[in-house]
């Protein structure tokens, strides 16, 4: 047994890994030190709306609409206040029967015990609101911690990371996914083998390479509740093309010219020009050559190619929105694609910058990192997925967008910001 345990590991004790996570075999590759780069600042500022959420939802009973904005309740303070007195069965029972709280009976709770205040975009949200079914009342909320609302690192790397798998995938792969899936027992994650190859597993994944913190919070008064509509290319039956339309509650399409009669969404969101701040490192001493060749890298990736990659695969998602935008017919939004394309040549410019589509609302081409949805290799493996419903002949893949209304008009989409990584 001795033996045995000593041929596992030398010496009998378990092996040992390193706070970074690689085996201190691979950081003593021959003897040597290796520098761990040092630590320095990131900016993340928001050239749209932008939700990074975390699953939470204000409910309508969590709040009440007073003076063009969202007052959210403390409802702790309101129970404390109302099991003094006999008016707390009153509560409880409107708030079991009702969608939204009364203001002619409640509306000193919005004005005295309301936690926080998110303004509307718009003075004109609140006629919407007051106008809009029950299942539209419901407001995601952005990530907030105990000092206040901040921009999670998991969105970052989630963006960077499809911004190197667009790069580095292969025609060749799409393919032979696409012929698994039309196997007998096709894999319940088909791109997981695809990611894989291209960064590797585990303590292998070569976005290693890079470490981000969660930014630091933010004031509360950077962010609004904005104003949303789901948008539809609908084919018409003359003449070919396409027709814009909006989404209704709980079926059918509004006439693109009456947007307001679409159901509206509602979302706390960052405003335009908003910057999150935190620290990320550059761990060189992975791309030594004996600890790649260790991590069987045959490529190491740097930090200049994965903003190389962002930027293209940002290039590309923009292309794919101007011609939506063309075919609905949404010329704001056309205009506000072009601006965008302009951001994103200043970023290539700067070297030190990149376009990311994050969060919430970019919709499925913003998690995407094949673009080609035409291609007939992706529609096999879409007419096999979770989205085989959105596939249909001749309509583009996803047929929908949200967008997000400004002054009461189509406006933009949501979640286009820029990163700038400091030196």
């Amino acid at each position: 047994m001795r033996k045995r345990a000593a041929r596992f590991c030398a010496g009998g004790h378990p092996p040992r890994v390193s706070s970074s996570g690689v085996p201190r075999r691979v950081c003593r590759i021959g003897s040597r030190s290796y520098p761990r780069g040092a630590t320095v600042r990131y900016r993340v500022r928001c050239l749209t709306p932008l939700l990074v959420g975390d699953g939470r939802r204000l409910a309508p009973v969590d709040y009440m609409v007073w003076k063009d904005q969202v007052n959210v309740l403390d409802q702790r303070r309101i129970f404390s206040l109302l099991a003094r007195g006999p008016r707390l069965e009153g509560y409880l029972a409107q708030l079991k029967k009702t969608d939204r709280l009364d203001f002619s009976s409640w509306g000193g709770f919005a004005q005295n015990f309301a936690g926080r205040r998110i303004p509307f975009e718009h003075p004109s949200l609140t006629r919407h609101w007051e106008k809009a079914p029950l299942e539209s009342l419901h407001i995601p909320t952005f990530t907030s911690g105990p000092q206040g609302p901040y921009l999670p690192a998991s969105a970052l790397r989630g963006a960077l990371r499809t911004g190197i798998v667009a790069a580095r995938a292969a025609k060749e792969s799409l393919e032979k996914i696409a012929a698994r899936m039309e196997g007998e027992r096709p894999p319940r994650h088909p791109a997981e083998e695809l990611e894989n190859a291209v960064l590797g597993t585990a303590g292998a994944d070569r976005m290693r390479v890079t470490q981000f913190s969660d930014s630091a919070p933010v004031d509360a008064s950077c962010f609004k509740v904005f104003l949303l509509r789901i948008a539809a290319l609908l084919p018409q039956s003359r003449g070919g093309g396409f027709a814009l339309g909006w989404k209704q509650s709980p079926r059918g399409y509004a006439p693109g010219a009456s947007p307001h009669e679409g159901a509206p969404l509602f979302a706390e969101m960052a405003v335009p020009g908003t910057v999150f701040e935190g620290e990320w490192k550059e761990n060189t001493f992975l791309r030594d050559r004996e600890v790649a060749r260790a991590l069987n890298w045959e490529n190491p990736l740097s930090v200049g190619e994965l903003l190389a990659a962002a930027n293209s695969l940002a290039s590309a998602l923009l292309l794919q929105q101007k011609r939506y935008a063309e075919l609905a017919g949404l010329s704001q939004l056309r205009q506000e694609m072009d601006r965008l394309g302009a951001s994103l040549e200043t970023a290539r410019q700067r070297g030190n910058q990149c376009l990311l589509c994050m969060g919430w609302g970019g919709g499925l081409l913003a998690r995407l990192a094949w673009l080609e949805t035409d291609d007939p290799a992706y529609r096999r493996i879409a007419e096999k997925s979770k989205v085989a419903k959105s596939v249909h002949q001749g309509l583009p893949l996803p047929k929908t967008r949200r967008v997000v209304f400004m002054e009461d008009r189509p406006a933009t989409l949501p979640g286009w910001v820029v990163l700038e990584l400091g030196s």
